[in-house]
């Protein structure tokens, strides 16, 4: 479900409103029976797969795995709207029962980005028919995220006239999802022509799934190592037909992929948001409830909500971008894991330290989510490698576009700033111009070599991008009149606010982290992007804090920043 086959002036692939939100609501309703909370902790507690949940949520009863199946191959057809919801929902009662649903969805990719119709039709229907657990094995021992570092070998064997019939798999791959359990499941070879999926199957003579992993988090899922060991398989398993395509086929889903990473993480976020606002209503300290308080409510619960908001704000906009055109979404989705990933796993951390020693208490979920939402910032490529993406991919587009790439946005938010001046715009639109400068500078100044500062780099517009996102949500409820506008109006504010303290602080570090750049230079930079200027933005921080806590508290606003 990575691609589509849209034009430019058809509608958006997937279901329409009303189907997603009866998909939502069957899932919802699981949690009362299949996926109850003493369920999910006592699978955390034992670090248990739950195999016959996970295949009941397949079952024709249920058929979740429909969503992501093309109709002509007996699924549903959803889109990425559609899964990015029902993954969203899914991580919000359990992450690792999340990541099994995901396994599936990332193990049948390759099939559903490059495989032949044929191919699709019996792997494709299989899964469809819901007794087909998917797995998706790329990662190594010795390779990690770097999927060029691939050994597994995959050698042709021919038959008496030189025809190939079979290929001869060997080799190991490590932490993959439902390993252990998968009936099917797509691995990456390399073989004469390059990197190649192939389709093995369980019980297929060499090929061993291995034991479980005990792991930290996701405790629900399974992550096993995987043994090929002279796994022959027929050339009518190589999937495409063509070798040689493995790592294209593999670029071609990550967009989609990440996204879906991004919605877990969300997900998780959301839930120890929900856990942490109830208590704090709740819990007396010092003659009053924690939610009167700022030291609770402005430190450890208002900026990871705003968090949420522009992350979903994001991920929004690329799921329909997903569904909406054709072209490679690589960068928009590392922007998306990046930014949310990275924000959930604050959050979940603030709301443990929020919740004071019941945080630390299994009973109480969140020192749970905590443990599960690190994951996120690590599998499907980890955050620094999602930082090398942004940087180098966002540096060649800035060179490239002659300056138009940020120009475009400066532009875009400097409109909105004219329409709506409450929202925050003009301070991205100073942004996305220092941004064009910053890539500029690394270029001039020989800096593209040196991680560290292009690390800041990918923050930077990261951080951007994302904030762009939410404002134009923001403007949007605006002018529709939307409830929730004057809380995304002070969030849009006040992720403007830090967006512009981020950029004053790594255009320092780019101006003046290294001793390659000319302190006369480096000066020159700060001046031309507004460093100072971005640095001072903010005005009124504390009243728009107030206004989202009082939304998310149910405040009166006579309790104002009572202590």
């Amino acid at each position: 479900m990575a691609t589509t086959e849209l034009t430019s002036n058809s509608a958006p692939y997937g279901l329409d409103d009303d189907m997603r939100e009866m998909v939502l609501e069957t899932l919802r309703q699981l949690r009362t029976r299949l996926l109850t909370r003493e369920k999910i902790l006592a699978w955390d507690r034992a670090e248990v797969f739950p195999e016959a949940e996970i295949r009941e949520l397949l079952s024709p009863d249920i058929g979740l795995q429909l969503l992501f199946i093309p109709e002509k191959y007996g699924g549903m057809g959803g889109g990425a709207r559609d899964c990015f919801a029902v993954t969203r929902e899914m991580s919000r009662i359990c992450l690792g029962v999340a990541t099994a649903f995901f396994a599936i969805q990332l193990g049948a990719d390759p099939i559903l980005v490059g495989a032949t119709h044929a191919q699709k039709q019996k792997w494709l229907g299989a899964i469809a028919e819901g007794e087909t657990l998917v797995a998706y094995a790329v990662t190594e021992p010795g390779a990690g995220s770097n999927l060029a570092a691939l050994k597994t070998k995959a050698e042709p064997i021919a038959d008496d006239g030189g025809t190939i019939t079979h290929y001869k798999l060997n080799g190991a791959k490590q932490f993959i999802s439902t390993g252990g359990y998968a009936d099917l499941l797509t691995v990456l070879a390399l073989t004469p022509e390059g990197p190649t999926f192939f389709v093995v199957e369980k019980g297929t003579p060499g090929f061993s799934q291995g034991k479980g992993e005990e792991k930290h988090g996701i405790r629900a899922s399974n992550t096993s190592p995987l043994t090929l060991d002279d796994v022959v398989v027929p050339v009518e398993n190589l999937v495409g037909g063509v070798p040689g395509q493995g790592l294209k086929q593999a670029n071609q889903v990550f967009g989609y992929t990440r996204l879906m990473v991004g919605a877990m993480a969300l997900g998780a976020g959301e839930a120890a948001l929900d856990i942490a606002i109830p208590y704090a209503q709740e819990r007396i300290q010092f003659g009053g409830p924690l939610c009167d308080k700022q030291g609770y409510t402005h430190k450890l619960i208002v900026p990871h909500k705003v968090n949420m908001l522009a992350g979903k704000a994001y991920l929004d906009e690329v799921a329909l971008r997903i569904d909406s055109e054709t072209r490679d979404l690589q960068v928009e989705g590392s922007i998306g894991k990046l930014f949310v990933t990275e924000a959930a796993n604050w959050c979940a951390d603030a709301c443990m330290q929020a919740l004071g020693g019941y945080g630390y208490i299994t009973e109480f979920e969140v020192e749970k989510i905590k443990r599960d939402v690190k994951i996120t910032c690590i599998y499907e490529g980890t955050s620094e490698i999602q930082q090398s993406i942004i940087s180098t991919f966002r540096w060649k587009a800035a060179r490239k576009s002659k300056g138009a790439f940020y120009g475009e946005m400066a532009a875009e938010m400097e409109a909105l700033a004219a329409q709506q001046p409450e929202l925050g715009a003009a301070t991205l639109a100073q942004a996305a111009k220092a941004m064009q400068l910053a890539f500029d500078f690394a270029t001039v100044q020989r800096l593209t070599k040196q991680q560290y500062l292009m690390f800041r780099l990918a923050d930077m517009t990261t951080a951007l991008e994302v904030g762009m996102a939410l404002t134009r949500k923001a403007a949007a409820a605006a002018s529709a009149g939307d409830g929730e506008a004057a809380v995304l109006a002070a969030a849009a504010r006040l992720f403007s606010a830090d967006t512009g303290q981020l950029f004053a602080r790594d255009l320092r570090t780019l101006a003046m982290g290294t001793d390659l750049v000319p302190p006369e230079a480096g000066a020159a930079l700060l001046e031309a992007a507004g460093a100072v200027q971005l640095g001072s933005a903010g005005s009124g921080m504390v009243s728009d804090m107030d206004t989202i806590a009082d939304a998310l508290f149910g405040r009166s606003s006579a309790s104002k920043g009572r202590a």
